[in-house]
């Protein structure tokens, strides 16, 4: 059903896809520290807190940052993002050295634009950081799905020129939209509908191809992650696919969503901020353990989500 939402729903929505993919951020980076095991999760028995989050939840806090800034009105500031990315920006927290030099060289006053154009010797970057960041710009957007694809486009577009990384971007944005529509409309889409409808807003290539096998599969986890990717190559195409396939199957059970990144294995911090933040989108914030919310690192003073 169509629905109206006002600027603090939007914002609301949008912290609770924040709260869900910076634990499955913190949660899934702990599994590259040796001893702990991904079979434990299985038996819920989780690592010892604290949780660090990485640049997943670093970029998504920027972002919505941004958003609380613009109110309900206007294109997403694309400007605002670039210099308050290149602003808080900590290499410490997992950046690549593309990103760290990239960012490096907005804060020094290159125009983004050129910036993303130049990555990779001219091709742009298809890396995960579009994608892994964008679960709340869908939720803030869970009234219309294809606004949630053009600024799924304009967010991405910022740190990634490659057509690759801006499809994964505007994936993870629109189905952090379908998660959060569903949720107003008290309705649980079912198997494979999810990953459907955000294929549908995403421009062709390799994630597009890939979100529509994700859709017709129905086989366990490991599977699922070896046919799609489970961002073992730090890219879009590798990640996105099963990342979203989590979300779809797992929309109504958060832990069961970042138990499974964390049992595939792959680029765990990421598949499961991504999956954790359109599963919560869904769930809200209400879905995610609260002892995992306790053992997450806080937010950072300045994000606007910092007390969620």
């Amino acid at each position: 059903m169509p629905f109206t939402l006002f600027p603090g729903t939007r914002l609301a929505l949008a912290r609770d896809a924040l709260a869900g993919l910076s634990v499955g951020d913190a949660l899934g980076a702990q599994y590259f520290v040796p001893g702990n095991k991904p079979s434990d999760l299985l038996e819920a028995r989780v690592p010892a807190a604290p949780w660090e989050w990485t640049d997943d939840t670093e970029q998504a806090c920027c972002l919505v940052s941004v958003l609380a800034a613009s109110g309900a009105g206007g294109d997403f500031d694309r400007d605002g993002f670039a210099e308050l990315l290149a602003a808080r920006f900590e290499p410490y927290r997992g950046y690549g050295p593309g990103a760290v030099v990239m960012l490096r060289r907005i804060r020094d006053g290159l125009p983004w634009p050129i910036a993303a154009t130049a990555a990779f010797n001219g091709q742009g970057s298809c890396g995960n950081g579009a994608a892994m960041r964008a679960a709340p710009l869908g939720a803030w957007h869970a009234d219309s799905l294809a606004h949630a694809a053009i600024a799924g486009v304009r967010a991405a577009e910022v740190t990634h020129a490659h057509p690759e990384g801006i499809a994964g971007g505007v994936a993870v944005t629109v189905a952090g939209a379908v998660a959060a529509a569903a949720r107003l409309n008290g309705h649980r889409p079912d198997r494979g509908q999810l990953l459907r409808a955000t294929a549908a807003h995403t421009p062709a290539g390799i994630v597009h191809d890939g979100l529509i096998e994700a859709a017709g599969l129905t086989v366990t986890v490991e599977e699922a992650a070896h046919r799609l990717g489970s961002g073992g190559q730090a890219t879009a195409q590798d990640t996105v696919p099963f990342a979203l396939w989590v979300a779809d199957r797992f929309l109504d059970d958060y832990p069961a969503a970042v138990a499974a990144c964390v049992v595939a294995g792959g680029d765990v911090d990421t598949t499961a901020a991504i999956a954790g933040g359109v599963v919560a989108a869904h769930t809200g914030r209400d879905g995610i353990p609260a002892a995992w919310l306790a053992a997450r690192e806080p937010l950072p003073g300045w994000s606007p989500s910092a007390v969620w």
